[in-house]
C-alpha cells in the first residue's frame, strides 16, 4: 500500500499538468482536488500553488544538487523532486516526509529504477537546499520570476520597487468580498461595500450575497461612475464582477461562448437584472451597440498585478498592447460624443498601462485621482495605480478617458 498522502498526490498531480498539459493550475486543482476534506484541501493547495510559483529556485536547487539537469529528468520524476524540494525549502514538514513520498510518487509511476536517484535527490536537498537558496543575491532567480517581469518593473520602478513588487506578490494579500445584499462578519475598507474577510463564506457566495473581488477591481468599477438611466458598455466582462457593480442598462460583451455562460450565471445569481450580455468580439462590435454614455474596457493583459493570486500566470504571461490599444478604439467609438471610459487593466507594466492610453489619443480625466488619491499613480499623477506592495491589494491600473 502506498504511503504517499491524498494531499500530495493532489499537488502531484496538478504539479504535472500545469508543466506538461500547460493547464491554469486553478482549473487543474478543481479537477481532481473533489475528494479532499477541507484541511487535507488546503494543504494540497499550498504545496501546488507553491512549487508552480518557486519554480526557479526549486529548479535551479535540483539542477545543483542533483547533479543532473531538470530538463532532462523524467516528468514523474521532475514534478516528484519539485514537489519534495518545495516542502523542504518553504515549508515546516519533516524531511523524511518529503522525501518518503517523493520517492513513492517514483515507485507510484511505475519508475522503480528511478528510485534510487529519487532518494539520493531528496538526501542531497534537505541537506544543502537552505544554505543554497539563501545565498543566491536578491533578483528573479530567488524569487522566482521571469527575467522579462523583473526588468519591467526595474524599469518603471527601480531595483528597490522591483524587489518589494516580487516579495510582495509571493505572499498571500488580504481577502476581499464585495457585500451585495444583507451582511457578513468582517472589517470595512477604504473602498465603499469592499469588506476584508477571513475567508470567503461559500454559503453567502453561492446564494449570491457576496462576490469575491479585491479592493483595486472594485475602485475600477467604481471608477465608471455610472448612474441609474445610462446606457453602459462593458466591453470585456466576464466573468461579471464588474458588470454587475455597474448602474443602468448594461450591455456585458464577451466573446468565448463559456465565459459568456458564465458571466449570464453570475448576473442572474447576483440579482444584476439589468446586465444583458452579448456574445461579440469585443474589437469588432455589433453596429448596434452604439451611443453609449459610458464604457468600460477591462482589457486582457500580462496580469502582473496579480501574479500572486494566480501562481501559474508568472509563467504564460505577455504583454499585450496591440489588443488593448484596439479594444480601447473600439469602445471609444460606440460612445455618444462627451461620454466617459474607464481603462483598466490588471498589470503593472508603462508598456500596457500609460503608454496605451498616450497612444489612444483620448482625453485624460485628471478628476479621477482627486477621487482616489490613495491611489494616485506616482509618476502619472492623473492615473491611478494600485499595487500588493504599497496598498495591500491587487495591482490595478486605471485612467477615466474622455470621448
Amino acid at each position: 500500500m502506498s504511503g504517499v498522502s491524498p494531499a500530495r498526490r493532489v499537488a502531484y498531480e496538478v504539479v504535472r499538468r500545469v508543466f506538461e498539459e500547460d493547464a491554469y493550475a486553478d482549473r487543474a486543482f478543481r479537477s481532481v482536488a473533489r475528494e479532499l476534506d477541507a484541511r487535507e484541501r488546503a494543504f494540497a493547495q499550498q504545496l501546488a500553488y507553491g512549487t508552480v510559483q518557486r519554480l526557479r529556485p526549486l529548479d535551479h536547487a535540483i539542477d545543483t544538487l542533483g547533479r543532473r539537469p531538470v530538463r532532462k529528468l523524467d516528468p514523474a520524476v521532475r514534478a516528484a523532486l519539485r514537489l519534495g524540494a518545495y516542502q523542504l525549502a518553504y515549508l515546516d514538514v519533516a524531511p523524511h516526509a518529503a522525501a518518503n513520498e517523493s520517492v513513492e510518487l517514483v515507485r507510484e509511476a511505475r519508475l522503480e529504477r528511478a528510485v534510487p536517484f529519487t532518494n539520493a535527490v531528496m538526501r542531497r536537498l534537505a541537506e544543502g537546499i537552505h544554505s543554497l537558496l539563501d545565498a543566491l543575491p536578491e533578483g528573479p532567480l530567488k524569487h522566482s520570476y521571469p527575467e522579462w517581469v523583473w526588468d519591467v518593473w526595474r524599469r518603471d520602478f527601480g531595483d528597490a520597487e522591483a524587489l518589494a513588487l516580487m516579495r510582495a506578490q509571493n505572499e498571500p494579500l488580504e481577502t476581499v468580498v464585495r457585500l451585495v445584499r444583507g451582511e457578513l462578519d468582517g472589517e470595512e475598507t477604504d473602498v465603499p461595500g469592499a469588506f476584508r474577510v477571513a475567508r470567503v463564506d461559500e454559503r453567502a457566495l453561492a446564494g449570491g450575497r457576496i462576490w469575491p473581488q479585491s479592493r483595486a477591481s472594485q475602485v475600477a468599477a467604481l471608477a465608471v461612475g455610472a448612474r441609474d438611466g445610462e446606457r453602459i458598455l462593458d466591453s470585456c466582462a466576464a466573468p461579471g464582477g464588474k458588470a454587475t457593480m455597474l448602474r443602468g442598462d448594461v450591455t456585458a460583451v464577451e466573446v468565448n461562448d463559456d465565459r459568456a455562460r458564465e458571466l449570464e450565471d453570475n448576473a442572474r445569481r447576483l440579482g444584476a437584472t439589468n446586465v444583458t450580455v452579448v456574445r461579440a468580439d469585443a474589437t469588432d462590435l455589433p453596429p448596434e451597440l452604439d451611443g453609449f454614455d459610458r464604457a468600460l474596457v477591462d482589457a486582457p493583459c500580462s496580469g502582473l498585478g496579480v501574479l500572486g493570486r494566480r501562481p501559474d500566470l508568472r509563467w504564460r504571461a505577455r504583454p499585450l498592447p496591440g489588443l488593448q490599444l484596439a479594444l480601447l478604439g473600439s469602445a471609444a467609438a460606440r460612445l455618444r460624443p462627451g461620454g466617459t471610459l474607464v481603462y483598466a487593466v490588471c498589470t503593472l507594466n508603462a508598456d500596457e498601462n500609460e503608454a496605451v492610453v498616450d497612444a489612444s489619443g483620448l482625453h485624460v480625466e485628471a478628476t479621477l485621482a482627486d477621487e482616489w488619491p490613495r491611489y494616485r499613480h506616482p509618476r502619472r499623477p492623473e492615473f491611478l495605480l494600485t499595487r500588493p506592495d504599497v496598498h495591500g491589494t491587487s495591482g490595478f491600473f486605471i485612467a477615466r478617458l474622455t470621448v
